[in-house]
């Protein structure tokens, strides 16, 4: 690797809007996000199934899901 041409890599903080603070490394200084793994819908279990239509029954029902 050449000298003098790569940033610097340090550790840093992403914080979340949650409140949510990570520590890891990264080259830049601080990283602000607006949503994080503790307040994802998908994550915490709280994300709603959108059903259009039926298709997620007649989805079911071809493949003998419950």
């Amino acid at each position: 690797m050449r000298e003098g041409i790569h940033p610097e890599y340090t550790q840093t903080e992403i914080r979340c809007a949650c409140g949510n603070v990570i520590a890891t490394g990264s080259t830049k200084k601080d990283i602000y996000v607006e949503i994080c793994s503790k307040c994802h819908p998908f994550y915490t279990g709280k994300q709603k199934l959108v059903d259009t239509g039926g298709r997620v029954e007649k989805f079911r029902k071809k493949f003998n899901l419950q």
